[in-house]
């Protein structure tokens, strides 16, 4: 079983270009795994493993957006589903799990609830509730300013991320602590410092090269998903960090309340990062038995 990591690049319905990575055993069940804002298809090592030890692919991608794969401006969070859809049918894969990181959380659901018989479960991993009174509660200043220079469109967005584009593009894991000062608890400081969080660091400014899926991501997140949480079949477990200031806990705590049947692990301690790092693998424990 081998964890060596394949690129590909699948022309979309549309005509679109997706970037996509897949590694593990031929003919392993995927997990589809959705990166954060910002983001890319960058393979950690810790996934590839986790995935590796229960027989998994591991199946990840670029946003629309990100670099290598095409733009689809306007695009709402539901929109992910039918690229999901083409690539999970470029790798051959009839099932997969779904699991989204942070920003990847929503687009994870959308995944599950629009392709019911193509997932056999989706984890959210310190993801967003739909944007509401509330909302930004709890939130570090730069996400605060961030959001709500998304509600007033992409013109009032844009000089804002380009500006911390230009701080996290050549960024070292000092540096982009630096940037985030007001999102990182010292639990996420300490996981993005050390070894294991080299590869969360990677993608992070594999995320920024091109920035429009970064941009794409925030407006959506901001407008009506265009799709029904309360209709979700498929079973759902959501987990968030009680030190997330990034996606404060009380965002788990909606989801897990309004999604039908969601199994909730909220974990003391834990924040944006050292819970995408540290739990992976009794995710895909519980995720797993559905298969």
């Amino acid at each position: 079983m081998s964890a060596a990591v394949e690129e590909l690049t699948v022309v979309l319905r549309d005509g679109r270009e997706l970037a996509a990575a897949v590694s593990g055993p031929a003919g392993g069940v995927p997990l589809l795994y959705h990166h954060g804002t910002p983001g890319c298809l960058l393979q950690s090592a810790g996934n590839r493993e986790a995935c590796v030890e229960r027989g998994l692919r591991l199946l990840t991608y670029s946003r629309a957006g990100a670099a290598g794969s095409s733009r689809r401006p306007g695009r709402s969070v539901a929109d992910v589903a039918a690229d999901m859809e083409d690539l999970l049918d470029a790798v051959g894969a009839d099932r997969c799990i779904v699991a989204g990181k942070s920003g990847g959380g929503p687009h994870a659901l959308a995944t599950a609830a629009l392709l019911p018989d193509r997932v056999a479960a989706v984890i959210s991993i310190a993801g967003c509730r739909p944007y509401g009174d509330g909302f930004l509660d709890g939130m570090g200043a730069d996400n605060i300013e961030e959001f709500n220079l998304a509600l007033q469109g992409e013109e009032a967005l844009r000089p804002f991320v380009l500006k911390h584009r230009e701080a996290l593009k050549d960024a070292d894991a000092q540096e982009l602590v630096a940037d985030l000062a007001t999102l990182l608890p010292e639990v996420d400081r300490q996981v993005l410092t050390s070894d294991v969080g080299a590869d969360t660091v990677a993608g992070l400014i594999g995320g920024v090269q091109v920035p429009d899926a970064w941009i794409d991501d925030d407006l959506a997140f901001t407008r009506d998903w265009g799709f029904d949480l309360g209709a979700m079949t498929v079973p759902t477990y959501v987990w968030q960090g009680s030190e997330d200031r990034m996606v404060p806990f009380h965002h788990g705590q909606w989801l897990a309340e309004h999604v039908p049947g969601a199994v909730a692990h909220l974990e003391e301690g834990e924040g944006h990062f050292s819970l995408a790092v540290g739990a992976l693998g009794r995710m895909l424990d519980e995720a797993v038995r559905h298969l």
